[in-house]
């Protein structure tokens, strides 16, 4: 899993980030309303809108709120004109970073990422300039009360994963980008408890940040990035070690 499950180090960033539970609401409600508009307002015909419920019934979105998102994507009821949008840049050290953005104004979101990158010692990119460092994959997080990690494995192998690992916040799968919504079916018809399932760009390699300041920039960055209103996710190519950490946090 090159790349993948790096993020200890960073997980109190989007921690914080997710504490503010508006901006998390709105996230959710967003993916919500998008996916309805794509696919339909019925998730048992609609794969991704079902994720989307799935993960917001899990972070408490109330019901109200889904079925409004819900009927706004459908056309039921008025709502934004979002759209989906990916951008890419690079941060200190020529970290490489993909944000993803549901916004209704595509040229505010443009102008005000830019301004993010400039602040922090990044610079954004042009189409293409960091998503070959990446590949396309679905991510499924459980909990540790979710299984033991061979049984998970094995199971998760049998429906079609491609990888799974484990650390102190839970088990985490990886698929196909096609296979995510099979496997975590194959997972809960086996009554394993899902936190949250989506598709994730994932580093085919992953660069160690040694100095201490660059590391500071990066999580600067990172911060600034996932806090944007319109942000639905951030992905980057980086790791930190935990000394390095430590003097970040000093």
């Amino acid at each position: 899993m090159s790349g993948h499950n790096k993020w200890s180090k960073v997980k109190h960033i989007k921690g914080a980030a997710d504490a503010k539970r508006s901006k998390l609401f709105s996230k959710l409600a967003k993916e919500i309303a998008v996916s309805a508009r794509d696919g339909g307002g019925d998730p048992d015909l609609n794969a991704r809108l079902r994720q989307a419920v799935t993960n917001a019934k899990k972070q408490s979105l109330p019901g109200d709120t889904i079925e409004r998102a819900i009927k706004k994507g459908t056309g039921e009821i008025e709502g934004a004109a979002y759209e989906e949008a990916c951008y890419e840049g690079f941060g200190a050290g020529g970290i490489a970073m993909i944000v993803e953005v549901i916004t209704d104004n595509t040229n505010r979101a443009v102008a005000d990422l830019r301004n993010i990158f400039n602040k922090n010692n990044g610079n954004m990119g042009s189409p293409g300039s960091v998503s070959h460092m990446f590949e396309r994959k679905g991510e499924i997080k459980l909990p540790h009360s979710a299984g033991g990690e061979e049984t998970l494995l094995e199971m998760a192998l049998g429906a079609g994963a491609e990888d799974m690992a484990s650390d102190g916040d839970g088990h985490v799968v990886i698929t196909a980008h096609d296979q995510l919504a099979v496997v975590a079916s194959a997972l809960l018809q086996a009554e394993a408890d899902i936190d949250s399932q989506q598709l994730v760009y994932m580093p085919q390699s992953v660069t160690e940040i040694t100095d201490v300041a660059v590391a500071r920039q990066v999580l600067r960055l990172f911060s600034a990035l996932d806090d944007y209103d319109d942000t639905q996710n951030v992905f980057a190519n980086f790791d930190i070690s935990d000394e390095i950490m430590e003097q970040v946090e000093l």
